[in-house]
C-alpha cells in the first residue's frame, strides 16, 4: 500500500443516490477508482461483467469466502456482496485512491484490515425523500419498496460509525461537499510530509 493512497468506505440507504454521486465523483477525478464488488445478485440491463460487478453464482461466492478472498462480505436482500482485498491492495499499491462502495456490515470488516479508511455517509434529507425516491424507480412493488424503507432505516442507525456525513438534498451540492472530503483527507499533514518530504526539508535547510 503507498504512504499517500487512500481508501474510502462509502455507505448510503438504498434510494439516498450514493451510485449516482459517486459515478459522477469518479469521472471528474483520475486519481480515484472504484472497486469492483462480486455479486450473486443477476446483472441488470445496461450493466457488463467486470464493469459493474464480477456476476457469479452463490456456489463461486461461498467458495472465494472459504478462500478468505473477500475483506467484506455481506447479504443484502436476497443476495450476496463481497469485495476482494487482493484487488483493493493492488489498487492502493499503485498510488491509486479508491472508494468501496459497501453497507455498514462491510464498512466494519474493512476498517478492521484498514484502519486508515476514510469512511463516508451518504443520507436523504428526509425519510419522505428517500421514499419518494425509491418509489420513482417505478421498478419495485409497494411490498419491496416497504421492506426497502424498513432496511433504509436500519442502515440509517449506523450513520454514526463515519467519519463524514453527506446529505444528498441537491445533487451538486452533495457532489461538491464529496469531492471536498476527497481533497481534505488528500491535504492532511502526515501524507503531505510523505508527498513533499524533500522539498519541506529542503526548505528548512534553506
Amino acid at each position: 500500500m503507498s504512504d499517500t493512497s487512500i481508501l474510502f468506505i462509502v455507505s448510503a440507504p438504498s434510494g439516498a443516490g450514493k451510485t449516482s454521486l459517486l459515478r459522477e465523483l469518479l469521472q471528474r477525478d483520475p486519481r480515484l477508482s472504484l472497486s469492483i464488488s462480486h455479486t450473486t445478485r443477476a446483472m441488470r440491463p445496461g450493466e457488463e461483467d467486470g464493469v459493474h460487478y464480477h456476476f457469479v453464482d452463490q456456489q463461486t461466492f461461498k467458495t472465494l469466502v472459504a478462500q478468505d478472498v473477500f475483506v467484506e462480505h455481506a447479504q443484502v436482500f436476497d443476495n450476496f456482496y463481497g469485495t476482494s482485498e487482493a484487488a483493493v491492495r493492488d489498487q492502493l499499491a499503485a498510488g491509486q485512491d479508491v472508494v468501496v462502495e459497501i453497507d455498514w456490515q462491510g464498512a466494519r470488516q474493512v476498517r478492521e484490515r484498514f484502519p486508515g479508511a476514510v469512511s463516508i455517509f451518504i443520507v436523504p434529507p428526509s425519510i419522505e425523500a428517500l421514499r419518494e425516491r425509491l418509489s420513482g424507480r417505478g421498478q419495485d412493488s409497494d411490498e419491496i419498496i416497504d421492506r426497502r424503507m424498513r432496511d433504509a432505516q436500519a442502515e440509517l442507525s449506523h450513520y454514526g460509525e463515519y467519519d463524514y456525513l453527506v446529505v444528498n438534498d441537491q445533487f451538486d451540492t452533495a457532489l461538491r461537499q464529496l469531492a471536498e472530503v476527497v481533497s481534505a483527507e488528500r491535504l492532511r499533514l502526515t501524507r503531505q510530509q510523505v508527498r513533499f518530504g524533500a522539498e519541506l526539508e529542503a526548505m528548512l535547510q534553506g
